[in-house]
């Protein structure tokens, strides 16, 4: 049996942000040669104790072991042996691949690969993770966060750590991306290392997974081994109330909507330069999803309607109040006509880290409670957080504080606070529920699906199958950049959108009919 110095333990942790206490007693260890996973809703701690591992975060009492010894610090902690991919996608956007990759492994007077090589071992690495030739030279800026995801993840087992923490490292990766991910967890375990995963996915976690750690509300209340590691058990532990995404009845099928329904109309669109076109209708009260292999045109199809780019053919509208189409061009006309997006990279794209809760809800408002001699009044924006925050259960603490205090879930309710507030007709997300737990997800899918109940309309991306089958009224799968087939909600399964997303064709669709065809 392996002794401390092979092994990876926590005894007593115990650390406190403020009021809020991330960690209360925390202990477990984790074994060479196993995947270890650490599960909980948001706001449990698992990031934070990730974090104490990497020496990122002391702990205010208690001990960490690494092999034998305490990290005092990120450097050190890398010293040990331990290599840490983040939730966020650490990139430096404006530097190319091949930079991105090495950063850190040399210091400035000690290189130990030419330029060349370590263009070649980037090119080599990345199409060995990817399946796709990716150029060292391309700056990460021009990839999508799918491949900006794997850079991180290849930077991070270059180094063939000993401890391998990957805290939600697989949120922006597809199905396919995952499956590959997982095969490379698997070889660093057959090796040897002690292999950490943060999820949320329980899906994932209960195939990868050889032990888990449970944590509610800072606190371990449990583990589990091997087959025990299931949705029934992990759902359990994690909240006092069981709570699943299958607990609540499947919405009727979707039925055909009046003409004057429609709010959103994009009409021979097409999302690539050489994709086939395709039509779009959105209709009040609508929940659509969208889904499809990485980069088959979902996120492209997501940021047309959004106003973020136009399609490459055809075009998008809104329905007017005078019955003239209003154009979606840009995001000043899709703000303009009641189009709120958010996006799937919330750190970049979503919060002002350097602000508090409160400055990144009310930012978008400052100009319209401009008072008298230009001052702001603030009570009407006191008024609109307080009612955000107790519709969509926002646990924020003080106001006042940071928006990074935050768990991912909470800031992603404050990102949608800030858009209900602005009362919108038109919701469109980019994987909404990425990085979010269980309840969390039920919660921010039920107030959508309220938004739509009360006459407006919802188009979702997500990479999770799961998350449509509760709230979605059809799901549009995308393949080879145009829309492959619409699955209405009476027809929700894994197998049907898996197939599509394959491009399996059912029998009683004509090749010539795929243009998305619906399934019924």
């Amino acid at each position: 049996m392996s002794d401390a110095k092979d092994k990876v333990l926590a005894r007593g942790i115990c650390k406190r942000f403020d009021e809020t206490i991330a960690l209360r007693d925390c202990s477990l260890e984790i074994n060479p040669g196993e995947v270890h996973a650490i599960v909980g809703e948001n706001g449990s701690g698992k990031s934070t104790l990730a974090k104490v591992f990497s020496g990122v975060v002391l702990p205010d009492s208690g001990t960490v072991s690494i092999f034998g010894e305490t990290p005092r610090n990120p450097m050190h902690a890398r010293a040990l042996g331990v290599a840490t991919i983040f939730q966020e996608v650490l990139v430096a956007e404006t530097l190319p691949v091949v930079d991105n990759i090495f950063a850190g492994t040399d210091d400035l007077w000690n290189r130990s690969r030419t330029r060349a090589e370590a263009r070649d071992q980037s090119r080599n690495l990345l199409k060995q993770f990817t399946g796709t030739e990716i150029n060292p030279d391309t700056l990460v800026q021009n990839l999508p966060l799918s491949v900006q995801q794997w850079i991180v993840i290849v930077r991070g087992m270059l180094a063939s750590p000993r401890l391998l923490i990957l805290d939600e490292s697989s949120a922006a990766l597809d199905l396919d991306a995952t499956g590959r991910l997982h095969v490379e967890i698997r070889k660093r375990r057959d090796a040897g290392c002690c292999v950490v995963i943060v999820t949320h996915r329980i899906a994932e976690l209960i195939h990868v997974a050889d032990r888990a750690t449970v944590l509610r509300d800072g606190a371990v209340v449990g583990e589990l081994v091997g087959v025990n590691i299931n949705e029934s058990n992990l759902l359990g532990m994690m909240s006092a109330k069981h709570v699943t995404l299958k607990d609540k009845a499947k919405p009727p099928p979707a039925t055909e909507h009046p003409a004057s329904d429609v709010l959103l109309s994009a009409r021979d669109i097409s999302v690539g330069s050489s994709a086939r076109p395709f039509d779009f209708y959105l209709h009040a009260g609508e929940v659509v999803g969208a889904t499809g292999l990485d980069g088959q045109g979902q996120v492209d199809f997501l940021h047309a309607v959004a106003g973020l780019h136009p399609p490459f053919t055809g075009s998008i509208s809104v329905a007017g109040h005078d019955d003239v189409p209003k154009p979606v061009r840009d995001p000043s006309e899709a703000a303009a006509n009641g189009i709120a997006y958010i996006s799937g990279d919330r750190a970049h794209d979503g919060i002002f880290p350097n602000l508090s809760i409160f400055e990144n809800f009310a930012l978008p408002f400052y100009r319209s409670t401009f008072g008298e001699f230009g001052w702001i009044d603030p009570r009407p924006l006191e008024r609109a957080f307080a009612k955000e925050i107790q519709r969509l259960s926002i646990k924020v603490g003080r106001a006042s504080n940071g928006i990074t205090s935050l768990s991912g879930g909470n800031q992603q309710k404050v990102l949608i606070g800030r858009v209900l507030a602005a009362s919108p007709n038109i919701f469109i997300l980019d994987d909404p529920a990425r990085g979010v737990d269980v309840r969390t997800k039920r919660e921010l899918y039920a107030h959508l699906k309220e938004f739509a109940e009360r006459g407006g309309a919802v188009v979702y991306l997500s990479s999770e199958i799961e998350e449509f089958f509760d709230f979605a009224d059809r799901v549009l799968v995308f393949r080879n950049m145009t829309l492959f087939r619409t699955v209405l909600s009476a027809n929700f399964s894994e197998h049907a959108l898996l197939a599509a997303m394959f491009g399996d064709l059912q029998p009683s669709i004509s090749p010539s009919k795929m243009q998305g065809a619906i399934v019924t």
